[in-house]
This record gives C-alpha cells, sequence and structure tokens, in this order.
C-alpha cells in the first residue's frame, strides 16, 4: 500500500499521541505574560478526526470570552490524547471512542459530547454516482471494481484514499458495509483524516470516508454517496436507516482548574447544544 504520512516536527511518545505540534489559537491575545488580563492558556488534545468539534467550541467561546486562550497540542489519535491527559500534558482531550476501563486512572472523567455521521465521498469528477450499495462498496475497497463506469460513471480509474486499520473511520467502514475483506493494495493510506480530506478534494476520481460535519462546516465541493439508497443525514439516523456513526466526547481531570471549568460548563450548556446542532453534529442528550 503507498502510504502518505507527515513530518513530525515535534516528537511526543505517549501511546499513539503521533504529533505534539503546538497550534496556537486564532485569539488576537495568545501569551498570558505580555498581556495580564489573558486567561493562562487551556490546553487541548484531540483525535484527528475529533479535533474539528474542539475548533468548533473553542472559537465559539472565544468570541464571548476574549482572554480565553487555547493551544491544541496534539492531532493524533484518541489513545494519544487521552495519555497526554493523565500525564498533565493536556487540560481536555477529545476521543473518537468512549472512555475504557483500562484508561480510567480514576483521576479523570469522561461525557459523550455529540454523535458525528461517517460519510463516504467522492471528488466532485465523479458524475452519474449518486449511491453504492454494500456489494459495490466492498468491491471498490478490494479492488474488483476499478473503474467508475462499472457503477455508471465516467471512464476512469478509482483511487481509494483509506486510513490505518486501527483508525475510527475505518472500524466503522469495516462494522457497517466492508466486513474483514483485504483492503486492495492500491489504496492510498493517509494517517489522519484531514489528509484524506485534503487529497480527495484535489484528486479526480478518488473516493473516501470522512466526517460529515466537517463537510458541512466548510461546504466541501464534494460528491456526498447514498449508502444502500440512504442520504447521510441527521433524520435518517434519528430513524435508524443510517447507522455508521462516530460518538465524540470529551474527557478532562476531575478537579479541572477554574478557566477549563468554565469552558466545559459552556461546551455542555444549551448554548454549546445549539452550536453543535447548527454545525451538523448530532449533540449526545
Amino acid at each position: 500500500m503507498k502510504i502518505i504520512t507527515t513530518r513530525i516536527l515535534l516528537g511526543l511518545v505517549v501511546l499513539g499521541l503521533c504529533s505534539c505540534n503546538s497550534v496556537k489559537s486564532t485569539s488576537p491575545t495568545n501569551n498570558s505574560q505580555n498581556n495580564p488580563q489573558t486567561q493562562p492558556p487551556i490546553k487541548l488534545a484531540g483525535s484527528s478526526s475529533s479535533v474539528t468539534v474542539l475548533k468548533v467550541l473553542t472559537e465559539a467561546y472565544q468570541a464571548n470570552n476574549q482572554t480565553a486562550t487555547f493551544e491544541f497540542v496534539s492531532q493524533g489519535q484518541s489513545e494519544g490524547a487521552i495519555a497526554a491527559l493523565k500525564n498533565g500534558i493536556v487540560d481536555i482531550a477529545s476521543s473518537s471512542h468512549k472512555l475504557k476501563p483500562e484508561e480510567d486512572n480514576g483521576k479523570i472523567q469522561y461525557r459523550e459530547l455529540a454523535e458525528d455521521l461517517l460519510i463516504v465521498a467522492t471528488h466532485n469528477s465523479v458524475k452519474g454516482v449518486t449511491n453504492v450499495t454494500t456489494d459495490q462498496l466492498k468491491s471498490i475497497y478490494a479492488g474488483k471494481i476499478t473503474n467508475w463506469k462499472e457503477l455508471g460513471g465516467p471512464n476512469a480509474k478509482i483511487l481509494v484514499l483509506d486510513r490505518p486499520e486501527d483508525e475510527s473511520a475505518k472500524k466503522l467502514l469495516r462494522k457497517y458495509y466492508l466486513g474483514q475483506d483485504k483492503t486492495t493494495t492500491q489504496a492510498v493510506i493517509l494517517n489522519k483524516e484531514g489528509e484524506l480530506i485534503d487529497t480527495l478534494q484535489s484528486t479526480p476520481y478518488s473516493i473516501g470516508a470522512f466526517s460529515l460535519a466537517y463537510s458541512l462546516i466548510n461546504q466541501l465541493p464534494v460528491n456526498r454517496l447514498n449508502l444502500n439508497g440512504t442520504a447521510p443525514n441527521k433524520a435518517n439516523f434519528t430513524n435508524g436507516k443510517y447507522q455508521m456513526v462516530r460518538h465524540l466526547g470529551l474527557i478532562w481531570q476531575k478537579t479541572p482548574t477554574s478557566n477549563t471549568q468554565k469552558f466545559i460548563d459552556f461546551v455542555f450548556s444549551p448554548e454549546g447544544t445549539k452550536l453543535l446542532q447548527d454545525k451538523g453534529f448530532i449533540p449526545h442528550n
């Protein structure tokens, strides 16, 4: 398989925490030493598939709390973000899976935040294909269907963009559609969801799976596919017709700082819930 990776600028060896390239928030003032009114930064880490919800929430919080600052420490895997929290490197971790018993050291707490539908989409060059069945999707990922014309689309080779087997997107694809069939060796494996999205947008005739909310928030010009005739939307999730969804949660210390607690209170407030709904997430009841 072809593997696309990014150069790690700052290494942090904690389970799956694959990068520690600190990304400062876009707040006009970020340095509490230069501005005594600015709060110490709240440090966050999350899986690449859950960082979108963190950015939505932090940007909205800062809009009404201009002294608040955030520092994104990692966009790796959920396991790495949780390890960073337990080691005191960050204040909040986001995860695309529920906290496992073996991950709980008794000093942290987990709360489910929202569901995020996983969609299968193609580059907008794929005309004439709006729906695929389970068998067709399995055949695409297995390399048995290799040209879009076999599905009523253009006469062009299909390029499968995929995620590693231990990532939530691939696990969900296998659970609901792919089963245990081997993925074609011609697939391009991308370590982060953002890399897959960027590659899909710039690569004609490609196909991949990623966040519906991200697609809606950024108004991506991609071709979102129906699966077995079912569109990936909130209504079909609610009525049980579309089940491929990620469960996003937040984890923080049981005794957080006051700044962290204020942000957490906002996240789970009616205002935070409405914000998530407006951005395409399905807030957890």
